[in-house]
């Protein structure tokens, strides 16, 4: 058959790709960068378009046409700065039911979320809500899947944090501790998919969720198990108010076009447990998903990255923008390191466009889709600035506080934020 599966290299979309390839299946997937789909599955066609741009029906029909089966496994955490959540998993969604019909469209199959609800108080829950209604009532056969927390050989989401939380040394930080987190196999997700396609399921709405109940505490333990981290000497359990803080951190992070997985939506989900009706759909319990993943030095050495990534771009970042501030504020003592040979104006104009160009930098850092740019530009200066103080102010290399010595680490630090910047 032909099946579009929206959201085809994200976390669960790329594993339903992968499946639907290996059944036979032509697939075209759609995302928002067709160079990172075609890396990702290269047997598949793949789209690049925006889903929140997708908001009317006359937008779907050149898609849709010749199309067997629509796999929609796209999904937005929250809004940020390229995120418009409403958009994509209501009103894309809308369009897209009422496109599927006229287009002959068979069959819809729905990834969505165990315990959605238009009365949520989270605008994910509420527009999953939407959707699955709109799909429902579009007039073809529909199925609807409710995964758990997925876990997956890819760490992305609520799977990445997991692994930052057990790559904490020594203690074992947590929080909302008894809450109920019900998981599933990303693989058991696309083997669903797989039978609703070939059977031609229709009017199916399953929670895909692990049989037995699972406190977030004894789930984080048992993925530092499973990483082979050592037991934690201790637990800590932290207060609601310090994850509500770090959430709402991870909320602005949005708005500067990261995607942190502690935000305050994945909070309240949280919260409320993720769990549902455990027997509609027989998935793996979690001891044997966890056997099922790979656990090597790639992903302990990911979990470390992870957990020391958002320090490691906060200390590049705060480095470039106090040393530009520093030496706008003192362009005296910044000046008289060049000596009495090098004009004052000269002088003058190196200091003050060095504290312009280290701030720009600084700032750039913090904003996701100029992040690798940044670090590479911070490598670069450096590199500027090394070579300029050997021909005008040469002395600061006998300074016996090293001050040209220490930009090595700091070119380190570029280098290590630029590789470890990666969206998934």
């Amino acid at each position: 058959m032909k099946i579009l599966v929206l959201g085809g290299y994200g976390l669960i979309g790329l594993s339903i790709t992968k499946a639907l390839l290996a059944a036979g299946h032509e697939v075209t997937g759609l995302g928002r960068s067709g160079s990172k789909g075609r890396a990702a599955a290269p047997q598949a066609d793949w789209i690049a378009r925006d889903l929140s741009q997708m908001t009317d029906e006359a937008d779907w029909v050149d898609l849709l046409a010749g199309m067997d089966v629509v796999v929609n496994a796209a999904g937005v955490l929250q809004d940020g700065m390229n995120d418009r959540v409403m958009a994509v998993q209501r009103d894309a969604v809308r369009a897209l039911a009422a496109a599927c019909k006229p287009a002959g469209v068979r069959q819809i199959i729905q990834i969505s979320a165990p315990g959605v609800s238009e009365n949520s108080n989270t605008v994910f829950y509420r527009s999953k809500a939407e959707g699955d209604a709109a799909v429902k009532e579009s007039g073809v056969d529909w199925v609807i899947f409710r995964p758990g927390l997925v876990l997956s050989p890819q760490a992305y989401g609520g799977t990445s944090l997991l692994r930052q939380l057990a790559a904490v040394p020594l203690v074992q930080p947590v929080m909302l501790a008894d809450a109920d987190i019900r998981t599933v196999h990303v693989d058991d997700v696309a083997a669903a998919v797989v039978r609703a396609v070939e059977e031609g399921l229709t009017g199916v709405d399953a929670d895909l969720l692990s049989s037995e109940p699972t406190r977030l505490e004894d789930l984080i333990l048992s993925i530092r198990s499973w990483l082979g981290f050592a037991a934690p000497r201790a637990v800590i359990r932290a207060p609601y108010f310090l994850g509500a803080l770090t959430a709402r951190l991870g909320d602005f992070a949005g708005w500067l076009g990261w995607r942190p997985a502690l935000r305050t939506t994945s909070l309240k989900v949280l919260g409320k447990g993720v769990t549902g009706n455990a027997g509609q759909w027989p998935v793996r319990n979690l001891t044997d998903t966890l056997s099922a993943l790979p656990s090597t030095v790639q992903e302990r050495t990911y979990a470390r990255a992870a957990l020391l990534y958002p320090f490691l771009l906060l200390i590049l970042s705060a480095f470039w923008i106090a040393s530009g501030v520093i030496g706008w504020l003192q362009q005296s003592a910044a000046m008289a390191v060049f000596g009495p040979d090098v004009p004052t104006a000269l002088a003058k104009a190196f200091v003050l466009g060095g504290a312009v160009v280290d701030v720009v930098i600084g700032t750039a850092l913090l904003l996701r889709p100029l992040t690798r740019a940044a670090a590479l530009a911070a490598v670069c200066v450096s590199l500027a600035y090394l070579a300029g103080s050997a021909f005008l102010a040469p002395h600061l290399w006998a300074d016996p506080l090293g001050p040209m010595v220490k930009v090595f680490p700091a070119i380190a630090l570029s280098l290590t934020v630029w590789t470890l910047t990666e969206a998934r």
